[in-house]
């Protein structure tokens, strides 16, 4: 079972992420028990607001610190950021639109939201400059002092006439984002880059675009279709499911693509057979391994939701919260799905299909949007189940498809 082992990185990022992971699910919970539905949803639509505005800004950078393994570390971090701050000051006008689209006071909710979205930013930026050049203790406080954050101010805090969620989310990405400022404060050094990630940044954005949009649109249309009770029902159970894809990603994909890039760069450099070998044994390695992990972790999706269905079974949840049941099955399906996808999400960087993968994801994005967006658009009156069991189905079907291409991708090298 040699084939099973992960690389050095990943186990700091993995144990350190389940145990951010275990942070938030523990959090979730107690959120659906110290919170009321409209809550949590008032709470969602301007988080996912946030992580519209953050996404596009970022425009995948996150990704690019990692795959661009030719580039300084620090220099493609103060690069990052200067490009990911400009394109955030000309997005403010869709911000505001998404909060006047979701009924809500401009102010000071578009403050809550620029605050959550730069501080998110910063935090994600942190993440993967840690996997470039920091240590292990780094990688883990990155990761788990963030939710323990967020997670404690919400907890011990006792007053309601603030939006004890937002603030909580705040001052937990705020914590992520310190380890920015001292690579921000250093002078540039001129060393020259060389470009790893082979799309156009036309390309980069029109693939953030589609996935910050179709996030997006999900929690506003569905609080315009069916009110914030009903979202804050979705929301809550997407929160604690879509950790195990956001771990699998963060965990595995990205240590992956990282340690596969400095490989790479090895066997250029010194050119040998048995280094090139090597490099391809370790990706069969890697392949075999994402198999497991994907599967592992739709498993752990499906435990995760039998538990919310035991806790509202034992009536552990306030009684408004019964309307997660009908939630249950089809968001299962669909985070599971998105774990096996999360599992072969670095094959398309190293097999050079990154364009691929893009336009792939983008037409998934596109066929999510149609289903999502058909009962408003055609005012066709349709339950708020049977609307998600058919968006979960979709998804599910379009993820396993992506899924099956991506592990079938064969490397050139």
């Amino acid at each position: 079972m040699s084939w099973l082992k992960l690389p050095r990185a990943s186990h700091t990022v993995a144990l350190s992420s389940l145990v951010a992971f275990g942070t938030q699910i523990a959090f979730a919970l107690l959120m659906l028990r110290l919170f009321t539905p409209e809550e949590v949803g008032e709470f969602s639509v301007l988080s996912q607001i946030g992580f519209f505005w953050m996404t596009l800004a970022l425009a995948q950078a996150p990704l690019s610190l990692l795959a661009n393994a030719h580039t300084p570390a620090d220099q493609a971090l103060r690069l990052a950021w200067q490009s990911s701050v400009r394109r955030g000051l000309l997005l403010l006008p869709f911000a505001a639109l998404a909060l006047w689209l979701s009924h809500f006071n401009l102010w000071p909710s578009l403050l809550w939201v620029l605050l959550l979205a730069f501080f998110q930013m910063g935090n994600l930026l942190s993440q993967s400059y840690s996997l470039r050049a920091g240590g292990a203790w780094q990688q883990a406080a990155v990761r788990v002092l963030p939710p323990l954050t967020a997670a404690l101010f919400a907890l011990t805090t006792n007053l309601r006439d603030i939006p004890v969620l937002v603030i909580a989310a705040i001052l937990g990405y705020a914590v992520g984002s310190a380890w920015l400022v001292p690579v921000l404060c250093q002078a540039p050094d001129s060393t020259s880059r060389q470009q790893s990630d082979t799309r156009s940044a036309t390309l980069r954005m029109a693939h953030t675009l589609a996935d910050a949009l179709l996030a997006t649109a999900l929690v506003v249309v569905w609080q315009r279709l069916y009110g914030a009770q009903e979202t804050g029902w979705m929301t809550a159970l997407l929160r604690v499911l879509g950790f195990v894809p956001a771990v699998v990603h963060m965990a595995w994909a990205q240590v992956v693509l990282a340690q596969g890039a400095h490989e790479k760069l090895d066997i250029e450099t010194h050119a040998s057979a048995p280094s090139k070998n090597l490099l391809s044994t370790t990706r069969q390695r890697h392949h075999k391994a994402a198999v497991w992990l994907g599967l592992t972790a739709f498993s752990a999706v499906v435990v995760l939701g039998g538990v919310c269905a035991l806790a509202l079974n034992w009536q552990w949840l306030d009684p408004r919260w019964e309307g997660v049941w009908v939630y249950i099955l089809p968001l299962v399906l669909w985070q599971g799905s998105a774990c096996l996808s999360a599992a072969f999400s670095h094959r398309p960087f190293q097999t050079h299909a990154a364009a691929r993968y893009s336009w792939a994801c983008m037409g998934l994005a596109l066929l999510q949007a149609v289903v999502l967006l058909c009962p408003l658009a055609l005012s066709i009156p349709i339950d708020a189940s049977a609307h998600m069991m058919v968006f979960a189905a979709v998804s599910s079907l379009g993820l396993v498809g992506l899924t099956a291409w991506m592990a079938g991708l064969r490397s050139s090298t």
